[in-house]
């Protein structure tokens, strides 16, 4: 590591544990900061230690709630800033307002792009997420990004289930490129889910495309918040796939209806990451919850090292 910027790991509120986990990975201790809502709903941050010239690695994933989140991020990277570190990287796992990355209607914001003018007006120095629902959004950056994937973590975790003959399936058209990673790197069949959106929270499936008879379905999304999806998994069934589905999808937003949807008897098994954190009030028999701690901690250690980052980003 550098002798003269060293390599300190800061996190926010919204997943500590996943920030402790990096922590311990590169055998580090996590830094000393506190985040506090002030009786007006304003948010105070305060770093504990001096920050003079080292490189800042910041954790924060903006899940719910979004906003606070967010502003937290916004603070800490200026008090970084006015700190003068010589580097601060923000690695956000689950990237704020993913699925507003262009105008679909007139009069419209295109908010995306409006947090990566605030991160990059603010002084970051580079992004790191994860599995980002439109890779477009990397050009709305002029600093470095790191568009990560948990592909190997879930590729790997899959290798170790003993299932039959099985496919991966995109949720969507917008899935197909993730999904077809997958069925490279585990050397599966591909096959797509045809759907048409209704609503911000409403899909219809029209038809599945690709041979799934009598397999069994490994069906890969970026993120599950109301859990759309889910209800959409009897085409599958219907087209001849095995009534044992899983999903593999990163980002567990799990609102309540995504939980309740669960219990579809069609549905064995949704494997998400810890991309955000779980609640105990969010955990439920099908869910598997896995650590992308280790791929972080690689990446950050490479990145301070000034090594190579690229083939961690060709599964991306």
């Amino acid at each position: 590591m550098s002798k003269y910027h060293p390599l300190r790991l800061f996190s926010g509120t919204a997943n500590e544990p996943l920030a402790q986990e990096i922590a311990q990975h590169l055998r580090i201790t996590l830094g000393k900061c506190t985040t506090t809502h002030l009786p007006d709903s304003e948010i105070h941050v305060q770093i504990y230690e001096p920050v003079r010239e080292h490189d800042i690695f910041f954790l924060q994933s903006c899940s719910a709630p979004v906003n606070d989140h967010l502003m937290e991020l916004l603070l800490y990277v200026d008090a970084f800033r006015r700190a003068s570190a010589h580097s601060i990287t923000v690695v956000v796992p689950y990237f704020p307002y993913g699925r507003q990355e262009r105008m679909s209607k007139g009069r419209e914001a295109v908010s995306a792009k409006v947090v990566a003018n605030m991160l990059e007006s603010l002084g970051v120095n580079r992004v790191i997420y994860m599995d980002i629902h439109a890779a477009a959004i990397q050009g709305f950056f002029n600093v470095p990004i790191d568009p990560l994937s948990a592909l190997p973590v879930m590729a790997e975790y899959f290798r170790q289930q003993d299932l039959a003959d099985p496919v991966i399936v995109a949720a969507d058209v917008g899935r197909a490129k993730l999904a077809g990673k997958y069925a490279e790197v585990m050397g599966l069949p591909l096959v797509l889910m045809h759907k048409r959106r209704t609503s911000f929270e409403a899909v219809k499936t029209t038809h599945v495309v690709g041979e799934i008879a009598n397999r069994t379905p490994i069906v890969i999304d970026d993120m599950i918040a109301s859990g759309s999806v889910l209800t959409q998994l009897e085409a599958l069934v219907e087209a001849g796939a095995k009534p044992e589905i899983h999903l593999a999808i990163t980002h567990p937003i799990l609102l309540p209806s995504a939980l309740q949807r669960l219990n579809h008897p069609y549905i064995k098994e949704l494997v998400v990451t810890n991309t955000i954190y779980v609640p105990p009030e969010k955990q439920h028999p099908k869910l598997t919850v896995l650590s992308v701690a280790k791929l972080l901690a690689d990446v950050i250690l490479r990145i301070h090292e000034g090594r190579s980052v690229s083939s961690l980003l060709e599964l991306t």
